[in-house]
């Protein structure tokens, strides 16, 4: 299709902590006006961390904690916000995963990056592999985080869990998955 959409105006709607809700006016390649709610948001990192040497061959650590969103404790790999301004995907990975997971890695591989719900939000997770982890003190930041449990699996487990519907956040979904491919599961 020739020429483009064109992005003419935003208002801001609601300014959240982490999100901001706007109504966005656009033009279509044949001059058409339109308008969209989007939620802009800082988007997000997340991490598989993976023990080698388990008993059942790789680990991972899981967290389970509540999401106020959905009322539900949902089992997921440690992630967090983009909220620290012109920090590294990697960094935040890494300040994520000792926060939640009071680990470090000795070498992170970035495996994606996806957008959330492309239809409504600008949101995008970038997803790294951790390994050579070591513990480190934790430092739970919010509520949730203070009453989160850490549970490891063996990482052959994990497409078993997404086809049953035990495992279904995105980013754990994808995370998982790609981190079975790189361990040839």
């Amino acid at each position: 299709m020739s020429g483009r959409f064109e992005l003419v105006s935003e208002q801001t709607l609601h300014q959240g902590y982490a999100i901001r809700l706007v109504n966005a006016s656009f033009t279509s390649p044949d001059g058409e006006p339109f308008a969209r709610d989007i939620v802009r948001a800082p988007g997000a990192v997340a991490v598989v961390p993976v023990h080698e040497g388990g008993p059942e061959g790789p680990e991972v650590v899981l967290l389970r904690q509540y999401r106020p969103a959905l009322d539900a404790w949902l089992l997921e790999i440690p992630a967090g916000l983009r909220d620290k301004e012109g920090e590294a995907t990697q960094a935040t990975a890494a300040r994520e995963l000792a926060e939640e997971a009071g680990l470090a890695a000795a070498r992170y591989e970035l495996l994606t990056e996806f957008v959330n719900a492309a239809g409504m939000t600008d949101h995008r997770t970038h997803i790294y592999l951790a390994t050579g982890l070591s513990e480190v003190p934790s430092a739970a930041d919010g509520v949730e985080e203070h009453y989160l449990e850490i549970e490891r699996l063996p990482l052959a487990e994990a497409p078993a869990l997404v086809a049953s519907g035990v495992l279904v956040d995105a980013k754990t979904v994808i995370g998982l998955l790609l981190a079975c491919r790189r361990h040839g599961l």
